[in-house]
């Protein structure tokens, strides 16, 4: 079985970004960090998640993230499946992060997506059947 173990992300501010995260996964802890260098831009690194999973936040970014209306080619969103939507949502508000947009109704699943500090669209999704058929009915 193939899963994903980590994504890599250049943001702005390691520690905003951390912030962001850190209210998402509460069981979740810096696994390590560092600097680097790439492509000649020294960098600060860090590794964040558990022993099977974890996100890479990398310090160098400049600009905008991309234009999430427009129709750009790069990353549209990434989802995390939580067994408790409410409780994410009260988190993140918690730490300062509003609601970006609601999903769509769906009988057998509910979703909001927020913005992370960097402009990284994050979506959290809580299912409410095992079925994959229902689960996965009217997927994009």
């Amino acid at each position: 079985m193939l899963h994903i173990e980590h994504l890599n992300l250049v943001v702005n501010d390691i520690p905003k970004t951390l912030t962001f995260y850190q209210a998402a996964f509460p069981h979740w802890q810096v696994r390590a960090e560092g600097t680097g260098e790439w492509h000649g831009v020294t960098r600060n690194w860090l590794h964040f998640g558990d022993d099977y999973q974890y996100l890479t936040f990398n310090d160098d970014g400049i600009n905008e993230n991309r234009d999430l209306s427009g129709h750009q080619v790069g990353l549209a969103h990434f989802a995390f499946v939580t067994n408790n939507l409410s409780a994410m949502k009260d988190r993140l508000a918690k730490a300062g992060f509003e609601v970006h947009k609601q999903g769509a109704g769906h009988p057998y699943r509910a979703n909001l997506y927020f913005l992370d500090p960097n402009g990284f669209e994050v979506e959290f999704v809580e299912y409410f059947s095992d079925l994959p058929e229902q689960r996965n009915s009217g997927d994009e």
